[in-house]
């Protein structure tokens, strides 16, 4: 199973040699068309690919995924080399003296006694590498902390990424009982705008409830992304027990209300059983 340092290199060289000829002149059509913007959607696809195959515990699939993962990565170093902007050398190099840089507990001379002591390097290594290099948005004395927050991550974690940031000056609450409490003034607020009929702040305060529910899960050391997957999955698995028990769709469709509950339960129960949930 463990390869050799230069059976990986090679492999790793060939898959680079391999993704240049596709995109040269005399390349795969489809592959020479590809841009950084068309390549996006599949890099998000691939990842989401790689956190199912974990999540199933699904070993070789996810050999296939991280590979797939790997693909985007060289897509972009070799779109990027043609522009000469950089190489998947440089990508390499990149990422090698970062992580040097930022393990200074094991690369240098600095104490770090538990996983919390190297986070809190971690974060403040990676400020003084973005006033190094004056990547701050608008100064150091215009950017604000939730800059360093990318608008392009998916919402709910965008939401407990903001939180985070805001939480390491003190401006957090103190406890996840507050969030409960938050919680509950959240939903009569909605309340108030479902029962008004107003579409515009109905919206807003689903919003806010959405934050709150990001923030709670941050005090409870929960991840959202992992827990609404888990959530999706019992979903789906209950729901394609009550189309057996139904013998179909066209069965399921033809139940009225209190008959899909009762089936619902049934499923909820016998999914509950085998593992003592």
């Amino acid at each position: 199973m463990e390869s050799t340092g230069s059976e990986t290199a090679r492999n790793l060289m060939e898959a680079v040699q391999i993704m240049a000829r596709l995109r040269g002149p005399d390349g795969c059509p489809w592959d020479r068309e590809q841009t950084f913007d068309t390549i996006k959607k599949y890099t998000l696809e691939e990842t989401y690919e790689v956190f199912d195959a974990i999540e199933r515990r699904a070993w070789p699939e996810l050999k296939d995924e991280l590979g797939d993962l790997l693909l985007q990565v060289l897509f972009y170093s070799q779109m990027a080399a043609e522009d000469g902007y950089f190489t998947i050398s440089d990508v390499a190099a990149n990422l090698n003296a970062k992580l040097i840089r930022r393990h200074p507990h094991i690369f240098g001379d600095v104490e770090a006694r538990d996983a919390a002591t190297v986070l809190k390097n971690w974060e403040e290594i990676k400020r003084e590498e973005k006033r190094a290099s004056g990547a701050t948005g608008g100064g150091p004395e215009k950017a604000s902390m939730l800059d360093e927050v990318p608008r392009t991550m998916p919402a709910l974690m965008e939401a407990g990424k903001i939180g985070s940031r805001a939480a390491k000056v003190g401006f957090d609450w103190p406890n996840a009982e507050g969030l409960f409490d938050k919680l509950d003034e959240e939903i009569a607020e909605l309340k108030v705008e479902v029962s008004a009929k107003n579409r515009d702040a109905v919206e807003d305060e689903f919003g806010d409830l959405l934050f709150t529910v990001a923030n709670l899960a941050r005090h409870l050391k929960v991840d959202t992304e992992s827990a609404l997957r888990r959530a999706n999955a019992k979903f789906r698995s209950r729901f394609a027990a009550m189309e057996r028990e139904a013998g179909g769709r066209d069965g399921l469709a033809a139940l009225g209300p209190e008959e899909l509950d009762a089936l619902w339960r049934q499923a909820k129960l016998a999914q509950k059983q085998p593992d003592g949930e």
